[in-house]
């Protein structure tokens, strides 16, 4: 990322909470006369359109346009790990019609690109987690490694033997597989990928061992019989692959998943974000959310918005400690 990049996308922060605080003025003011929604509200998705978060920003933004009875319009703004989506929503009014869905790399942009021009918990209104889906070690139908304990002792007994596919430098592919030798004590090395779909393809091609991929992306290829799951990232199984043992029943202490948040600017009011967190925490218990996040191994959460404050900053602190000792940076 070049200077030009930054120049571009930079706003001071001092200016831009002062603009919050005269929008948080104006905003309160409306909000006294008009109930929200009272026109389209917006939510930008930081990656590019089909993937698991844009269908789960989609799925809830139909649920949840039933409920206000006006339209979520989802506006796809990839690029820069999530940064140029962010960018955008920390300056726009804190009055709730520019929100964001951010996956669980929001907490870990700030060791992964050193001079993000935003401050990760000071410019957002943290609103609800909304869902969350494990990762999975993967190995090749054929593939002699028919447990992680076997793949564990083949690490330790030929250190450097070993290779993993990820999609992608600071991913959460990636931090899941530096947490195992973390935790299990081995090296291997990570192969990055543009994305899961390439890291599976050369998995089943047999140019890798084993890959750490996202629950979507291996569901279809588990289902077809030329994939098998060695383990879940979670701390408990997955009911979507219940026969498929939890990292942590071989590595004690293991956990990490993927999940989804929805955030506002900073300055949104308290009562605004509760009820937006609200009327999203409904829209996730209703039965058609609930089988469209099934189809992609999603499992809905809904929070209110103090335990997504709380998620980010736990992973901000678990995570920056491995990536700082790993010498991981963005691609």
């Amino acid at each position: 990322m070049n200077g030009s990049f930054w120049s571009m996308v930079f706003v001071s922060r001092w200016s831009r909470r002062a603009v919050c605080a005269a929008a948080l003025f104006a905003c309160g003011a409306a909000l006294a006369e008009t109930p929200f929604p009272s026109r389209p509200v917006h939510v930008f998705v930081p990656y590019a359109a089909g993937g698991g978060v844009d269908i789960l920003a989609r799925t809830l933004g139909e649920a949840v346009s039933r409920q206000w009875g006006q339209s979520v319009v989802v506006e796809n703004r990839p690029g820069a790990g999530g940064i140029v989506a962010s960018q955008a929503l920390v300056t726009s009014a804190p009055d709730g019609y520019t929100l964001m869905v951010v996956a669980s790399g929001h907490a870990t942009n700030p060791f992964l690109y050193p001079k993000l021009p935003y401050d990760t918990f000071k410019d957002f209104t943290p609103i609800s987690i909304l869902g969350s889906s494990p990762n999975i070690l993967l190995v090749r139908a054929d593939s002699p490694f028919k447990t992680l304990a076997d793949v564990i002792a083949q690490a330790k007994a030929k250190p450097g033997s070993l290779s993993y596919g990820q999609s992608g430098n600071g991913t959460s592919t990636h931090l899941a597989g530096e947490l195992l030798k973390k935790l299990a004590g081995f090296d291997m090395s990570a192969i990055p990928y543009k994305g899961g779909a390439p890291a599976i393809n050369d998995l089943l091609g047999g140019q890798i061992p084993m890959s750490f991929n996202n629950a979507p992306e291996a569901l279809g290829q588990l289902a077809a019989g030329s994939l098998r799951a060695l383990a879940v990232t979670t701390t408990r199984r997955s009911p979507f692959l219940p026969d498929v043992p939890a990292m942590s029943e071989t590595v004690p202490g293991y956990d990490t998943e993927v999940w989804w948040g929805l955030l506002g600017p900073a300055g949104m009011p308290t009562d605004l974000a509760e009820k937006i967190s609200r009327d999203f925490v409904a829209a996730l218990k209703t039965d058609p959310v609930k089988e469209r996040l099934a189809k992609f191994g999603a499992s809905p959460i809904g929070s209110s918005p103090e335990v997504l404050d709380a998620k980010i900053h736990a992973d901000y602190e678990k995570w920056g400690a491995i990536i700082k000792s790993s010498g991981i940076t963005a691609e």
